[in-house]
C-alpha cells in the first residue's frame, strides 16, 4: 500500500511515546443496548456538550438518553408520522427533527417543548442540521428542494431548487459559510449558505443515488455514500475524489457515516449486513467490524471527545447499541 505523502514527515516529528499512542486498529466492543422506541430507529447524534445521545423513529418520537451510560432521559413527542433525522443545536440546548408529516420542529431539550414547527415543505422531510451558531436550520426533503430557515422565528428564508429527486442529506461546513446537499439524482452539491448559489457539483462517473454527504470536521473535505455499496472522500474544493472505502453493504437505504477523530482517524459507517464498518481514513482498510444488531445498521454516531459509538438499526432489531474503545 503505498503511503500518502506527508505520514512519513509527521511521524518523524513525534517521539517514540507519542508513535506508540497511535492506535493500530480501533478495538470497540459493545457496552449497552438502548430499548425504547417501537419502530425502526432513523438516526442517533450525540450532543456537541457529550452529555446526551437523541434517537429518532418511524414511532414518531425522539428519545433522549445519557450518552455515556445509555440511560432514558425523556421523550420528546409532536410529530404525527414518522422522524427520519435529528439534530443538535452547537450548545446542545436544542433538537432539530424531520418528518414525513412534512414539517420539522426545533425542541427545547430542556423542557421538551415544542419551539417552533417549520411548514414549508410539500414533501417527506428527511434531513436537517442547524448551522453552526445555530440560528438557522438546513432541510433536505423528497419534494426534491433544500431549505434555509430562521430557527429565531421559524421562518423559511431560501428554497433552493437544489436537485432532480430525493434530497437524501444535507450539512453545514465548520464556519457556516457553505451548505452541502446529497440526492438521489446521483449528485452532491455545494451551495453559499447566504446567497443560494450553486458553487459546485460533485459527480461520480456512474451516477449512483448519494444516500449520504458530510463535511469533515475541518471542512477541507466531503464524506459521501453512494447506493453501489461505496464510500467516498472527496477534496471538494478540487472536485477530486481522494478516498474510497468499500466492503459494507449499501445499496436501499440512506445509512449514515461519520468521522470518528478522538482516537486515530477512522471512518465509520452502518451496513445492510447489519454491522458496523470502520475503516482507516488514510489506509482505506477495514480495521474492525462490530457485530450485534439484528437487521440493517441506519445509523452510527461518534461521541466528540470519548471513544464512543452510537449505532442504530431498522425495524427487526429497533435497539440503539453504544461501543466503547
Amino acid at each position: 500500500m503505498a503511503k500518502e505523502p506527508g505520514n512519513e514527515a509527521q511521524l518523524a516529528f513525534l517521539s517514540a511515546s507519542q508513535r506508540q499512542q497511535l492506535p493500530e486498529k480501533p478495538n470497540y466492543t459493545l457496552k449497552r443496548t438502548l430499548v425504547g422506541h417501537e419502530a425502526a430507529v432513523s438516526s442517533v447524534k450525540f450532543s456537541p456538550n457529550g452529555e446526551w445521545l437523541a434517537s429518532s423513529s418511524a414511532d414518531t418520537l425522539i428519545i433522549i438518553w445519557e450518552a455515556c451510560n445509555g440511560k432514558y432521559e425523556k421523550t420528546l413527542c409532536g410529530h404525527n408520522l414518522e422522524v427520519s433525522d435529528v439534530a443538535w443545536s452547537s450548545d446542545s440546548s436544542r433538537l432539530v427533527s424531520a418528518s414525513d408529516d412534512k414539517t420539522l420542529k426545533i425542541w427545547d431539550v430542556r423542557t421538551g417543548r415544542c419551539l417552533k414547527t417549520l411548514k414549508g415543505h410539500s414533501n417527506y422531510v428527511f434531513c436537517c442540521n442547524f448551522n453552526p451558531p445555530s440560528s438557522l436550520v438546513v432541510s433536505g426533503s423528497f419534494d426534491e428542494s433544500v431549505k434555509i430557515w430562521e430557527v429565531k422565528t421559524g421562518k423559511c428564508l431560501k428554497t433552493l431548487s437544489a436537485h432532480s429527486d430525493p434530497v437524501s442529506a444535507v450539512h453545514f461546513n465548520c464556519n457556516g459559510s457553505l451548505i452541502v446537499s446529497g440526492s438521489y439524482d446521483g449528485l452532491c452539491r455545494i451551495w453559499d449558505a447566504t446567497s443560494g448559489q450553486c458553487l459546485r457539483t460533485l459527480v461520480d462517473n456512474d451516477n449512483p443515488p448519494v444516500s449520504f454527504v458530510k463535511f469533515s470536521p475541518n471542512g477541507k473535505y466531503i464524506l459521501t455514500a453512494t447506493l453501489n455499496n461505496t464510500l467516498k472522500l472527496w477534496d471538494y474544493s478540487r472536485g477530486r475524489c481522494l478516498k474510497t472505502y468499500t466492503g459494507h453493504k449499501n445499496e436501499k437505504y440512506c445509512i449514515f457515516a461519520n468521522f470518528s477523530i478522538t482516537s486515530g482517524k477512522w471512518i465509520v459507517s452502518g451496513s445492510e449486513d447489519n454491522l458496523i464498518y470502520i475503516w482507516n481514513l488514510q489506509s482505506k482498510e477495514i480495521v474492525q467490524k462490530l457485530q450485534g444488531h439484528t437487521d440493517v445498521v441506519i445509523s452510527v454516531a461518534c461521541h466528540p471527545t470519548e471513544n464512543i459509538i452510537a449505532s442504530a438499526a431498522l425495524e427487526n432489531d429497533k435497539t440503539i447499541k453504544l461501543w466503547i474503545s
